[in-house]
């Protein structure tokens, strides 16, 4: 049973709902998002509905990571993902500071792109990432220029290359990433 933990109606938009993932009932939407080429810097590409399924119940079981599913007027459009900076390989990468959260966004593949579409979504998920936080983090694959520049264009500051340190456990395998840090400070009425 999936848990809403947001929802924000934004005019002329619609209503973004935020929904824990439910590993077991959201692999198989999931497996075919994260296996299309354009996923390619998602690092999920070529896993099987099983796998997609053990990595959200393996994100699921830890305090410090969550994975949501990002709904649009009930469709879904997106998958989320926060984490908290200093339990992650990023934090050997920058200076944590008090009130970080880290972010990871996955649009959904659209056959009809809308413009303003990607502003909007994360005018929701920046609102819902902030809630009692001062500073969003993120890394996305150094290679993708188009979500770099887009990130750019919202209000993200681009910060330096690094390279994520690979991590190798029994219970996952992340392989080392040349990433962009990017950063998104609250801004203040």
């Amino acid at each position: 049973m999936t848990s809403t933990e947001y929802a924000r109606t934004i005019a002329g938009f619609g209503t973004v709902r935020v929904d824990r993932v439910d590993p077991a009932a959201d692999a198989p939407l999931l497996h075919r998002w994260v296996n299309e080429e354009r996923a390619r810097f998602w690092g999920m590409h070529g896993t099987t509905v099983e796998e997609v399924r053990d990595i959200y119940a393996h994100l699921d079981s830890l305090p410090t990571h969550h994975g949501f599913l990002v709904h649009r007027d009930d469709v879904p459009v997106a998958l989320f993902q926060t984490y908290e900076p200093e339990a992650d390989r990023v934090s050997e990468c920058y200076e944590v500071q008090p009130g970080d959260i880290g972010i990871h966004l996955f649009l959904a593949p659209s056959a009809t792109p809308e413009p303003g579409f990607t502003e909007h979504l994360l005018t929701a998920l920046l609102d819902f990432a902030l809630t009692a936080r001062t500073r969003v983090v993120g890394e996305p694959d150094a290679a993708n220029t188009k979500v770099l520049t887009r990130l750019a264009r919202t209000g993200f500051t681009l910060g330096p290359e690094i390279v994520l340190p690979e991590i190798d456990l029994p219970e996952v395998h992340i392989p080392e990433k040349r990433a962009r840090l990017v950063f998104y400070t609250r801004k203040t009425p």
